[in-house]
């Protein structure tokens, strides 16, 4: 395929989606794949730029498209997903989570649509599974160290792979029945099918790593306990300290946590809780209001709709952002726009710059939130909300999500058991992932706060990588 001027040649292609009606009946992922011959020409739509933002600035795990696009122009499809994988560990997950910075930092992106950099990760993996170019990496030879990583999400993952295949024998310690974190109980299958996690899992095994599930460490086991029988500790526990609503009314039995709705949902489809089990919270039939705009919240939305929602609501108290990028988020950085994610097509409707300031009712009757609309101004530097005067509204619900984010890691336990210092939000402190205790580490949310996934597969790699620095010093 030529690539002189093929950024004029070829416009962008969209990624397409099952129809609306069709996916709203099942759990399945909804995105269909671009033909080989559309991926090719996608790749090839890369201007090589000087200075490419898409990995330099754009990429947390600074992956190397201008290379992987030119490789994948050329028809050379086993080297750019050997390159793809230099990087990143876990491309097939990345390629259907990601928000995509790299693309709101392409170079095309300055005065025209980017390269589908997303698209063409996630096919150029999967196509590596079905032709097995992926493969387990056995590590050469033992080290004869040991490591203990607690929690098995993207970060946890990403640090025990590096670990095991520079030779150290890795246990991952997970409280959950099963790996993959918030992977497998926070994203919905409609995103991301779990049988993807299974086929990295079963990698791993390959290479080495074992996997401890159902067990609580600092509860079932002891910190103890690890200190005595491995070299090093990895905390890649996440946040699991959810941020709740401080009104009157917040503690409806009708109201819930956006992870604990999703979770239920996640282990329905996979049948590891069963359908006519007490604690399921369902949205059949429901006047549903999401609290919270971001893309929990959003996933909260498709699956209340799957469910069968009468009608669901999402409320943001931020305003609501404009179609296209604003002069405070210039190109290369994430543009503060307007997005709207696949489940806000399948039905909502989204109201912004709404504050809730009390819930009554519940109990067996439909509850009302009582709110009002919101100015946002400067407050001594700081951007404030202000109570919009005679804004004053109700609305019904027969079920409340909330999707309010995260604060920091779980103290309780663990952390306060190995003595670990914080900082001033709760994370665990690190000095080159390393905390106040030496012989433990930290990646992922657990020492930044909510994040990306990328960001956690990034640091779980270089925790992994100040690890082995750690033990060739000892």
């Amino acid at each position: 395929m030529p690539k002189q001027h093929n950024f004029v040649t070829y416009k962008r292609k969209k990624v397409a989606y099952r129809p609306v009606e069709e996916r709203l009946d099942d759990y399945r992922e909804i995105a269909l794949p671009l033909s080989e011959e559309q991926l090719m020409q996608q790749a090839s739509r890369c201007m090589d730029c000087g200075i490419p933002f898409c990995h330099g600035f754009g990429c947390p795990l600074s992956n190397t498209m201008p290379e992987i696009n030119e490789l994948l122009r050329q028809g050379h499809w086993q080297d750019a997903c050997y390159l793809f994988h230099t990087t990143n560990n876990f491309p097939e997950i990345t390629g259907r989570v990601c928000p995509a910075m790299c693309e709101a930092a392409c170079t095309l992106a300055i005065n025209d649509e980017p390269v589908t950099i997303r698209q063409i990760e996630l096919q150029l993996t999967e196509r590596g599974f079905d032709e097995g170019w992926i493969k387990p990496v056995i590590a050469e030879k033992k080290t004869g160290k040991k490591v203990a990583v607690v929690g098995s999400g993207p970060a946890g993952l990403a640090a025990a792979q590096q670990l095991a295949r520079a030779g150290h024998s890795v246990v991952v310690f997970e409280k959950s029945e099963h790996a993959g974190g918030l992977l497998r109980y926070g994203i919905p299958d409609f995103k991301l099918e779990k049988r993807i996690i299974d086929r990295r899992l079963k990698q791993m095994t390959a290479e080495g790593v074992e996997f401890q599930t159902g067990v609580n460490v600092g509860e079932d086991i002891s910190a103890h306990y690890l200190q005595k029988r491995f070299d090093c500790i990895c905390l890649t526990m996440g946040t699991g300290t959810p941020r709740t609503l401080q009104i009157e009314g917040a503690d409806l039995p009708d109201i819930h946590l956006a992870m604990d709705y999703l979770t239920m949902q996640n282990m329905l489809n996979t049948r590891e809780i069963t359908g006519d089990a007490t604690a399921n919270i369902s949205a059949e039939g429901k006047n549903v209001v999401v609290i919270g705009g971001g893309d929990t919240g959003s996933d909260c939305v498709g699956t209340a709709r799957r469910q069968g929602a009468k009608n669901v609501h999402q409320l943001e108290i931020l305003p609501k952002p404009p179609e296209t990028r604003p002069a405070d988020t210039p190109w290369p950085t994430w543009p503060r726009i307007l997005r709207t994610s696949t489940s806000h097509e399948e039905g909502t409707e989204r109201m912004w710059a709404v504050d809730t300031k009390k819930i009554t009712g519940g109990n067996g009757k439909n509850m009302q939130l009582h709110c009002c609309e919101v100015e946002w101004a400067k407050d001594g530097g700081a951007w404030k909300p202000a109570d919009v005067k005679g804004s004053e509204f109700t609305l019904d619900a027969d079920l409340v999500l909330l999707a309010l984010g995260f604060l920091h890691v779980e103290h309780s336990g663990l952390v306060t058991d190995l003595g670990l210092k914080l900082d001033n939000r709760g994370n665990i402190v690190v000095d080159n992932y390393q905390s106040s205790q030496p012989f433990v580490f930290a990646a992922g949310d657990a020492i930044s706060g909510a994040s990306l996934v990328a960001r956690a597969i990034n640091s779980g790699r270089e925790a992994g990588a100040a690890i082995e620095g750690w033990f060739k010093q000892g």
